[in-house]
């Protein structure tokens, strides 16, 4: 039992499960899955405003802190006792060329020279920590919710911005990964 814990879970374990969520929240009065919104919250409980976007009842949805407090402590957990230690295996075609735009070091499948404390001050490292961040913040806001309430949540309930704002996530995504970081690298 153990091993089958500790080795990956094929995507035919994996996805019904996370798929199970949505009707399990549904059925536990008509909650959404998503995880974006505890940012509000959080800005709503701590920081005293005037600003009617923070004004409203956040201990109705107070059960979505506690999942995402959920989600963090399991994966810690999770990679406390449950890592086999074994390290996952990065593309050879990646990682030639990554070394091609002199990112040699990839330390748990992160390109350090992009992402880390001391490259925060490099204008690459500015631009895919500060800038793509505030993006992502800012698209998260303005999409109405993040990809996974969007595109698990959001479409298994058949609604039409879900399905537009997961389209246009994956086409960002694309469009970055094909057009904007070649030049950015």
């Amino acid at each position: 039992m153990l091993d089958w814990i500790l080795s990956p879970w094929q995507w035919y374990v994996a996805g019904p499960l996370l798929g199970l969520t949505v009707p399990l929240l549904l059925w536990l009065d008509n909650k959404r899955l998503g995880i974006s919104a505890n940012l509000r919250h959080l800005c709503a409980i701590v920081i005293p405003t005037k600003l009617s976007f923070f004004q409203y009842d956040w201990k109705k949805d107070s059960w979505n802190l506690f999942m995402a407090a959920g989600i963090l402590a399991g994966g810690g957990l999770a990679s406390l006792f449950l890592s086999s230690g074994a390290q996952f295996q990065v593309s050879p075609n990646l990682t030639s060329y990554l070394e091609s735009k002199n990112l040699v070091d990839i330390h748990q499948g992160i390109p350090v020279q992009l992402f880390s404390w001391t490259s925060l001050g490099s204008f690459r490292g500015f631009i895919c920590m500060v800038v793509g961040g505030w993006l992502v913040g800012f698209g998260t806001r303005y999409a109405g919710g993040c990809t996974s309430g969007h595109a698990i949540s959001g479409i298994s309930q058949l609604q039409w911005p879900s399905l537009l704002a997961t389209c246009c996530f994956m086409l960002g995504g694309i469009l970055a990964t094909y057009l904007i970081l070649p030049y950015l690298l």
